[in-house]
């Protein structure tokens, strides 16, 4: 593994945020949802994940994730995606999203 400094860390925004609308992407190559994310004083931010396997979009409103907001925004199957919704790989290799026990303010930064 590579080492940082903590200075390389501290760039890296990683905020929170509640997913306030969700949608499948019918023109992604491989199972995809388009996110609106509530990110608190950062506004509202649009996000394509491929979080398909474990997430309905029912399940997915209300729900809050940890967010990179600080990429340039990428183009992703039609879709601006201006920050990356963040999780792990399970034992299959689908993506199980980081979230928190207790809710928190949209926005709040990772400390």
């Amino acid at each position: 593994m590579q080492q940082i400094e903590w200075q390389d860390f501290e760039r890296i925004e990683l905020r929170v945020g509640s997913i306030i609308a969700a949608a499948p992407n019918p023109r992604a190559n491989k199972p995809a949802y388009v996110l609106e994310i509530d990110l608190g004083e950062l506004g509202i931010k649009t996000s394509s994940a491929q979080i398909t396997a474990h997430y309905q979009v029912e399940d997915l409103i209300g729900r809050q994730v940890l967010c990179v907001c600080n990429f340039a925004a990428k183009r992703i199957a039609g879709v601006r995606s201006e920050v990356l919704v963040t999780g792990v790989y399970d034992d299959d290799n689908k993506v199980v999203l980081a979230s928190f026990d207790k809710p928190v303010a949209n926005g709040a930064r990772l400390a």
